[in-house]
């Protein structure tokens, strides 16, 4: 029997997109104001702890991207599945994806005794090193629960139920922000605490996900050990997607590590200060992009599934011109509004002198949002179809090959210094917009054909 999910799923592939993106959008706002408040509760240990949860970050993006991107290719295997009419096969995916998630967290969690010898490789050490290890640890520990909850939200996805896979995310974000102070300053657990806030919030948020599939049993797909039949083309499946997603997310980490020597050497920290107070602003942009995208992998996924290439092509082109619509809106926002904006990073004498490259910024990086879509959506395309590794190409294009080649040149070889870097970024991202839409449009006319 179909569920509401399923029918949105495979009915009406705008109203698909739009159904689906919405509930995504508003989760991934909730997060994002999550994130700037477990920042500011963080802030009040001082500068130490800052930078204890700074320094585990590159260690904690692997983990959480390697989460993330099982959960999307779950929903991509499923997704296409029921497009194909395939419920057995659905289940079995769901089957497959909750095993995989168990495999991965078993082998973060084996992490656990490396921990300190890692940090002090990335850099910590003394407070830093032994703050950053008692928070570490214990994210590491509940890492089960990170892995398990994104795979639990990838099957809600997969079958087109986006309203419930948002609930938990909305949930544990308000869990975390009131667990903050409660663990790190009335309980005086200090860092601890709020390694202890985001385990338990994940924890209790997953829960929602667990009574819906496995103990309610109201969704589409059932989750249960009689629909389980081992085959390792099904793990093979969920990886190929899963695997080249997670090595995107460590691809676009590595090209911010490069962009910030780059801009270290033309325009000095206060260029670093600049550029990252901008890319804060700018990131908000980047929350509607994830939230289409995601109803994309679904929605494509399911059309691929059934062989519907005019679905698929409706889908695709309807999200990019959704998505450019909503970028336009927030590009304009940004531009006008860019010396209000700048002015709340620069309030104090000491930031006040990068006031005027931050409103220069602001002005440039915006453009290419309004871009982004050609791009994202075309990953988004080629994950929902069980094209990975298309999208990881398409990444790394961007962040490592023209972004960066863009942002050398205009601001060493052009010596247009900070302002070159930034445009330099602007033009790198569009450039790979362009080619990815190009590819992503060959792509879905060899599909037709």
């Amino acid at each position: 029997m179909k569920t509401k999910g399923v029918e949105i799923l495979t009915g009406d592939p705008k109203k698909a997109v739009v159904k689906l993106s919405i509930p995504m959008i508003i989760g991934q706002t909730v997060y994002a104001l999550y994130n700037f408040a477990d920042g500011v509760w963080v802030a009040g240990l001082g500068a130490e702890a800052l930078a204890a949860i700074g320094i585990f970050f590159p260690v904690f993006m692997i983990f959480y991207s390697l989460a993330i991107g099982i959960g999307i290719g779950t929903t991509s295997a499923i997704s296409r599945r029921i497009g194909a009419k395939d419920k057995v096969g659905a289940d079995n995916v769901a089957m497959h994806s909750i095993i995989l998630s168990l495999i991965v967290a078993i082998i973060m969690t084996s992490t656990l005794p490396c921990l300190k010898n890692i940090l002090t490789a990335i850099g910590a050490k003394g407070d830093v090193l032994n703050l950053a290890v008692e928070y570490a640890k214990i994210i590491v520990a509940g890492s089960i629960v990170m892995v398990f909850s994104s795979v639990m939200s990838g099957i809600l996805r997969g079958e087109g139920d986006a309203k419930r896979a948002m609930y938990p995310m909305i949930v544990g974000a308000i869990i975390n922000i009131v667990l903050d102070p409660i663990f790190i300053y009335k309980l005086n657990l200090g860092i601890a605490g709020a390694a202890y806030a985001t385990v338990l919030s994940m924890l209790i948020s997953s829960s929602l996900p667990l009574y819906w599939i496995i103990l309610k049993r109201d969704s589409f797909v059932n989750v249960t050990m009689r629909s389980f039949k081992a085959s390792m083309s099904i793990v093979l499946d969920i990886l190929r997607v899963g695997i080249p997603f997670t090595f995107s997310m460590l691809t676009m980490s590595m090209a911010g590590i490069f962009l910030n020597l780059i801009i270290l050497s033309v325009g000095g920290s206060d260029g670093i200060a600049a550029f990252t107070s901008a890319w804060r602003v700018i990131s908000f942009g980047f929350i509607p992009l994830f939230g289409i995208g995601s109803a994309v992998t679904a929605v494509t996924g399911a059309s691929f599934g059934a062989k519907d290439s005019n679905k698929l092509k409706t889908a695709y082109l309807y999200s990019i011109k959704l998505a450019v619509l909503i970028e336009l809106a927030v590009a304009l926002t940004m531009i006008i509004f860019a010396p209000y904006i700048a002015f709340a990073f620069t309030y104090s004498k000491n930031s006040f002198e990068i006031y005027d490259d931050l409103v220069a910024a602001l002005r440039l990086l915006p453009i290419f949002l309004a871009f982004s879509p050609l791009g994202f959506m075309t990953s988004s395309m080629f994950q929902g179809i069980g094209r990975g590794e298309n999208a990881l190409a398409i990444t790394i294009m961007r962040a490592l090959i023209l972004q960066l080649s863009f942002a050398y040149t205009f601001g060493f070889i052009l010596r247009l210094g900070f302002i070159g870097v930034i445009l330099g970024i602007t033009l790198g991202n569009i450039t790979s917009a362009f080619i990815s839409f190009t590819w992503g449009m060959l792509t879905v006319r060899r599909f037709i054909s």
